[in-house]
């Protein structure tokens, strides 16, 4: 018979349990840590244990991810009522670089603005490359990746050979018209498969901020 046939057999009889409960009560297992044998009850209540701690586990596993999400949307809301405060321009950049750096602790921040109602003397003004222009108007997500895209390393300045994840937010209303970028030393900061809702949202917010005041036509 095969191992297959016998477990077939007692689900279809679960009356076998209890027909035969005294000769059940005889057969001792291997422990499954090893040492000695013990009986099939005693199996089931180290597997039920088991599950047990496996179901702890998981459930400090989604309290800590709460945890982490309820920080983020602080930080995100704080976010937003700074940005809500800014009366021009310059006030929402400087909203941007702040939070960014110091709420959400990313390193290397920079931003681009293209828009032809962008206050001229701002760094952000400064015009970038064709091709970095293209590269913002072909994301429709963020984008991470270990490697600067088309030109953008020269946007970081000294700090550009020492980095190693960048991040890189499209700045858009009806069309793009700015580049938010994000970079790290850390290789493991930004990455191509990770989440990226809230640097979505970062990019939305800015990109409100930032139409409010330039007149952009939104989508």
């Amino acid at each position: 018979m095969r191992p297959e046939d016998v477990a077939s057999y007692l689900q279809e009889h679960p009356e076998f349990f209890e027909d035969y409960a005294d000769a059940l009560a005889q057969i001792y297992l291997p422990h499954p840590h090893g040492g000695r044998t013990i009986s099939i009850s005693e199996r089931q209540i180290l597997t039920l244990r088991e599950k047990g701690r496996q179901l702890e586990g998981k459930l400090r596993e989604v309290i800590q991810f709460g945890e982490e999400n309820d920080v983020i949307s602080e930080k995100m809301h704080r976010f937003t009522v700074a940005l809500l405060g800014a009366r021009d321009v310059a006030g929402v950049l400087s909203t941007a670089y702040l939070n960014l750096r110091e709420d959400f602790a990313v390193p290397h921040v920079v931003l681009r603005v293209w828009h032809a109602a962008a206050p001229g003397g701002l760094p952000e003004s400064v015009p970038v490359s064709t091709a970095s222009r293209e590269f913002a108007a072909s994301l429709t997500q963020p984008y991470c990746c270990a490697h600067p895209m088309v030109d953008t390393i020269g946007l970081f300045g000294d700090a550009g050979p020492h980095l190693r994840s960048f991040s890189y937010v499209p700045l858009r209303g009806s069309e793009a018209f700015g580049l938010l970028a994000l970079a790290s030393e850390d290789p493991q900061r930004f990455y191509a498969d990770m989440g990226t809702l809230y640097l979505k949202r970062l990019g939305e917010l800015i990109s409100i901020a930032l139409s409010h005041h330039l007149g952009v036509r939104e989508t």
